[in-house]
């Protein structure tokens, strides 16, 4: 696999293994109460999230299609770091309510049962997986503007490796323990949105919106060069580069520390969504 490819890949087990989890809790949920015959209503509000991240992707291509110079390095730097603040932001987020989501979901198909609204209930699917959807593309944007390149490869087997673990826990009842694989991978996309920042501010330091101060602090690329093998991998995951500008390395730092401050005074207390199967089946 390329560089864009893990890239790919990465952003799309993370973000389809969140949205299978939801699409998970929310099947189980009704075949546990009796009215898998309201699964349809689920499945309207998934299809029905898709559409929309998949038009949120598109017109994010289409806007920076248009963009050229100037404008266009400023639309790129703006969105790696609107990406780099979601997902920030999602990370933490999801530090703090994991554990309260299987139980949120529920008690939303409890009430839209109750009341008898199935639009509730689709409702209730599409506004669970629209956000990771449009979260998704956000990064796959910002991907492609900070890698050039955003595979079609990497994007069907993350997303086919993530649906296959969904299917694997709520269709079949095997128990897999994703606290560690949480942990793993918050971490990662932490050092990913590190990477989008610090490009981000090469971007705005290219056209003048901010000082380099020092054009180049050190020179790697005759030892690690980021344009092929691992260099070019640590780029496009971490943002790695081998002539870094003194303000991309005080980016990088900063971020970092913020990141780091925000962990130790207790922003979040836990990775891992606390989900399990509602039922366990005997092989």
């Amino acid at each position: 696999m390329s560089p864009a490819d893990l890239t790919t890949f990465f952003i799309m087990l993370r973000e389809g293994l969140e949205a299978s989890l939801v699409v998970g809790i929310l099947l189980a949920y009704l075949q546990q109460v009796g009215a898998l015959r309201h699964v349809r209503l689920v499945w309207s509000g998934v299809v029905a999230a898709v559409a929309v991240s998949v038009a949120v992707l598109v017109a994010l291509e289409a806007l920076g299609a248009e963009f050229q110079g100037t404008t266009e390095r400023i639309f790129e730097g703006s969105t790696m770091l609107l990406a780099a603040t979601v997902l920030t932001w999602m990370v933490f987020w999801m530090m703090r309510q994991s554990r309260l989501i299987k139980g949120e979901l529920q008690r939303g198909v409890d009430r839209a049962l109750a009341e008898g609204a199935g639009w509730a209930l689709a409702l209730l699917a599409f506004f669970a997986v629209v956000r990771e959807g449009v979260e998704t593309a956000l990064l796959l944007q910002a991907a492609f503007v900070s890698t050039g390149e955003v595979t079609i490869l990497g994007s069907v087997i993350g997303l086919g490796v993530a649906i296959a673990v969904g299917v694997l826990m709520y269709g079949f009842g095997i128990r897999i323990h994703l606290r560690r694989f949480f942990q793993v991978t918050a971490v990662v996309l932490l050092l990913f949105a590190a990477g989008l920042v610090t490009r981000a501010a090469a971007e705005f330091a290219e056209v003048g919106l901010l000082p380099a101060f020092v054009a180049q602090v050190w020179n790697t690329r005759g030892v690690l060069s980021q344009d092929v093998g691992v260099g070019a991998i640590l780029r496009a995951l971490f943002g790695y580069s081998d002539r870094p500008s003194l303000l991309e390395v005080l980016v990088y730092v900063g971020y970092l520390a913020l990141v780091v401050l925000l962990v130790r005074t207790g922003v979040g207390t836990a990775v891992a969504p606390s989900v399990r199967p509602a039922h366990k089946t005997t092989a």
